[in-house]
């Protein structure tokens, strides 16, 4: 019988850079941190060679700059916010967004008709809303208007592809502003009368007598104030902002990431509570002790606290919840444990029956026996073909 000869496979033709472009790219993630910054670099440059990707780039770096210009008295007051040690995480912030725009960057697709109209609306939006609060002198949403506005300009200039990987880094600017100053006063005012009876009940339970005056708390002879440094808005406006640095940088599920972003708000709460609790505690046996190292110097520590915290959180859900995969991977092979129809693997059977049995491939921890009707009579012939040999 002529056996058939399939023809020879055509070479493929080399893509255009711009098609090689669309496909995206990925980098190695066992390599140092420097040959990934390395890596990343050669890949901007190769990518600024070609015309249709530095004309993307260079679009998106023009319109930017026009909206920082634009927005510039804004932004020089979100600068002087930092001075506040409130706000005194700012300064990162910008320099976060930078990095993980050239981390996560990619080469761009050409920009659709709906990423235009998309990108034009965010930006008259936001222009909109300028002149509106504008009118009425509310500074802080002014300067708010520049993240939306941002984000038009990279979906007008880069379209979708570029926004699915720079939406994020774009979203993170919000946390360089300060909050608005009602939002300040709505918050401080809860926020001190929590902080004052979550740390009174916790000095009770340690067996201290503490009571608790408005937002004050009397322990023996001194009435210690929670005052609006004490409240912990500081601690929860750094701290969310930083939970949200690690979802972006962590390769967590859906799930992991949502309770990570619940669970900052009232790990925020307690670290502050803890550090109070523990501040009028000390009051008791060395006030000066207490005035020089928890009081001034606690806050140092509370941030390290919160993060354990976090870190817990985050052992605990890999602990309740294990990836399929993972699941199957890890069960462990039950011994002495005997199943009708199965042997363990190895176990070579003897007597009449031991020529009727057969491996059956793909069954690592037993070999399936034979079923009755397949076990051939004693002194039976078994052909080469049916041994396997």
């Amino acid at each position: 019988m002529p056996v058939p000869v399939l023809p020879a496979k055509q070479p493929r033709a080399p893509l255009p850079p711009t098609v090689a472009a669309d496909a995206g790219r990925t980098f190695p993630d066992d390599c140092s941190l420097g040959e990934s910054i390395r890596l990343r670099w050669t890949a901007l440059v190769e990518d600024l060679r070609l015309p249709e990707q530095r004309q993307t780039l260079m679009l998106v770096a023009a319109l930017a700059v026009m909206l920082m210009f634009s927005y510039w008295p804004g932004l020089i007051r979100a600068k002087e916010s930092w001075n506040n040690p409130q706000y005194s995480h700012g300064w990162l912030v910008p320099l976060f967004s930078l990095v993980m725009l050239f981390w996560w960057r990619q080469p761009t697709r050409p920009v659709s008709f709906s990423a235009r109209i998309v990108g034009l609306s965010l930006l008259v939006a936001s222009l909109a809303m300028r002149l509106f609060v504008a009118r009425y002198r509310i500074i802080t949403v002014d300067m708010y208007t520049f993240v939306p506005a941002l984000a038009g300009a990279v979906l007008l200039g880069g379209g979708w592809s570029m926004f699915r990987w720079a939406w994020a880094p774009v979203a993170f600017l919000i946390f360089m502003y300060p909050l608005p100053d009602e939002a300040t006063r709505y918050l401080l005012g809860p926020l001190q009368t929590l902080a004052t009876m979550v740390s009174t009940y916790a000095i009770q339970t340690l067996g201290v007598d503490a009571i608790r005056e408005g937002n004050q708390i009397v322990v023996g002879e001194r009435h210690l104030g929670v005052v609006d440094a004490c409240s912990g808005l500081r601690m929860l406006t750094i701290f969310i902002a930083l939970s949200v640095a690690i979802v972006m940088l962590g390769e967590l599920t859906w799930y992991e990431n949502l309770v990570i972003l619940g669970s900052a708000i009232p790990i925020a709460l307690a670290v502050n509570a803890i550090r109070i609790t523990l501040t009028s505690v000390m009051y008791t046996i060395d006030p000066d002790l207490a005035e020089k190292i928890f009081h001034d110097w606690a806050g140092y520590f509370m941030m390290p606290l919160a993060l354990g915290m976090l870190y817990l959180v985050q052992k605990v859900l890999t602990s309740l919840f294990v990836p399929e995969e993972t699941a199957v991977a890890t069960v462990a092979p039950i011994t002495g444990l005997k199943v009708p129809g199965l042997r363990p693997a190895g176990v070579i059977p003897r007597g009449p029956s031991a020529a009727g049995n057969r491996h059956v491939p793909g069954v690592g921890l037993a070999e399936a026996m034979p079923l009755p009707g397949q076990i051939p009579p004693a002194g039976r012939t078994i052909p080469a073909t049916e041994r396997g040999q």
